[in-house]
């Protein structure tokens, strides 16, 4: 077994109280640990490039689905030249993100930028994918509404068919506040939620099919804004498959829909042989 199965097992038996089999993964956290182990496809690891992914989403369904993008560079100018407010992020990782009211929230941006692109984002969970993804920074227009942030819509898609939609609420406060929803937006997790279905929850659906017919499995995240969706971002590996869900029945129903999407897994190498990618891809 290499180091990095040796890692991820262990962080998966931690996580959920159970021993990791990456020989026949049956719940979906254990397929999220298989993909980092073994899914060496480079066109799905540069979804997490998230101006790479507008592209997409804007060629395929064109530039009014995509957030735009107001500047994008290495180093943030001493001044903005952008209304406020606005969002400052990262081009390469996850929760790097200021949103800019006013000028100390600026200035606490351009301090955390520097660090955002010093470092590589998913190696200590061995989401070797985001090597794919360019260091850069870009800045976005706030959207939503002005005293919070919007309700971030993500749906689990495995080939082509949207399964679920998990709801994220409070976001700048408790980004672990969520509730998932089958398509007719039945809640399905023990923590409910009392938000209505969005106006545009067919429309979210129909985009994140299709953005998701080419891949086994892909997150695809949306914003609502006016009744409208707006595509968020791309997820190859949700809550790093270290989230529990609740019950753990979706996580297990989740699971086998992936699972028949790839009925057999790919066949375990032998340990040191190093792919194209330069990277060990372990053993099982």
């Amino acid at each position: 077994m290499s180091l990095a199965a040796v890692r991820v097992t262990l962080a998966y038996a931690w996580r959920h109280r159970a021993w990791l089999d990456l020989g026949h993964p049956r719940r979906f956290t254990e397929w999220v640990q298989w993909r980092k182990l073994h899914d060496r496809e480079r066109d799905r690891a540069r979804l997490t490039d998230k101006l790479h992914s507008k592209r997409i989403v804007a060629a395929a369904l064109g530039e009014d689905m995509v957030v735009p993008t107001l500047w994008e560079g290495q180093q943030l100018p001493e001044n903005p030249p952008w209304s406020m407010p606005f969002v400052v992020k990262s081009n390469h990782g996850c929760r790097d993100v200021v949103v800019v009211r006013n000028a100390d929230d600026f200035s606490r941006a351009r301090r955390a930028a520097p660090r955002w692109l010093a470092r590589a984002y998913g190696q200590w969970l061995d989401e070797w994918h985001y090597r794919h993804a360019r260091r850069a920074i870009l800045v976005e227009p706030y959207i939503g509404p002005i005293d919070r942030l919007p309700l971030d819509y993500k749906l689990y898609v495995f080939g082509g068919h949207a399964a679920i939609i998990q709801l994220h609420e409070e976001r700048g406060t408790d980004h672990h506040r969520w509730s998932q929803f089958d398509r007719a937006w039945r809640c399905l997790s023990t923590v409910e939620s009392a938000r209505p279905a969005p106006v545009s929850l067919q429309e979210m659906i129909t985009a994140a099919e299709r953005l998701g017919a080419d891949h086994d499995f892909l997150r695809v995240d949306f914003y609502e804004i006016d009744g409208r969706p707006l595509f968020g971002e791309f997820c190859l590996f949700p809550g790093s498959g270290l989230d529990r869900f609740d019950p753990v029945e979706i996580d297990e129903r989740l699971g086998a829909l992936w699972s028949a999407k790839r009925p057999a897994v790919a066949t375990c190498r032998t340990p040191g042989r190093v792919d194209a990618s330069g990277l060990d891809p372990g053993t099982c």
